[in-house]
């Protein structure tokens, strides 16, 4: 892959590309799990998943692959924001075996404020 026009040697080592910006969000390269989480990221990590919940079909919402019970959520924090990524665990539904997942590609990445508000969906469309 050929860096685009944007990016930079900054040490003259690997060029780093231009941030992906959108909905007014700068979204980082690198996100590293918090060790603990304090109130806010428990806010941030329920406001995610409600939101991700609430937009799967109703018809789905007695299959275990479409609740939260199969949804592993990790958060992390960067420049003042919340950024919580859920991916599917069909496995914890008892019917799949580890690894498993008919969509790999398959994730959710919101941003969302300290206080609980869901700002907005990482623009990945899979």
């Amino acid at each position: 892959m050929s860096p685009s026009p944007s990016a930079t040697k900054p040490d003259g080592g690997t060029p780093s590309r231009a941030p992906i910006l959108a909905e007014g969000i700068e979204w980082p390269d690198d996100l590293r799990p918090l060790a603990t989480l304090d109130g806010p990221a428990l806010m941030a990590a329920h406001a995610a998943l409600q939101k991700l919940l609430a937009s799967f079909p109703k018809e789905y919402a007695s299959d275990c692959s479409y609740s939260a019970k199969a949804m592993e959520v990790v958060v992390a924090q960067h420049g003042g924001l919340y950024f919580v990524e859920i991916n599917r665990r069909l496995e914890k539904c008892g019917w799949a075996v580890p690894g498993f997942n008919p969509s790999p590609h398959w994730f959710e990445l919101y941003a969302v404020s300290p206080e609980g508000k869901v700002l907005a969906r990482y623009p990945y469309h899979p």
